[in-house]
């Protein structure tokens, strides 16, 4: 029997929704201009998430955040980058590897 791993916390959901999409705008409005800069070209009901070495940017559907695969890569951005950093989401794969996993869930 394979063991399944557990869901991501709905409060980690939520905080990563606070932070990166531009349902917190409102609330990051107190944050220095330097802070939210790039905020303002994400559509509603996405988040950007930052990629590769490069720290390539990429905005993505937060429906994606419900898939159990984009989860485990929120967990690898959680233990790796914890949440409390000031660039935003930061993902810890290649970049080709996340455009192929994105691609194939959207």
């Amino acid at each position: 029997m394979a063991i399944r791993k557990p869901a991501i916390h709905t409060a980690a959901l939520k905080q990563i929704v606070k932070r990166c999409s531009s349902l917190g705008r409102k609330q990051e409005a107190a944050v220095a201009a330097t802070a939210t800069a790039g905020f303002d070209d994400v559509p509603k009901g996405h988040f950007a998430v930052y990629v590769g070495e490069n720290r390539s940017r990429y905005v993505v559907p937060i429906s994606l955040l419900t898939h159990p695969d984009f989860q485990c890569l929120l967990r690898l951005a959680e233990e790796e980058f914890g949440f409390h950093h000031h660039m935003g989401l930061t993902i810890p794969c290649e970049e080709v590897v996340f455009r192929s996993l994105t691609a194939a869930l959207k």
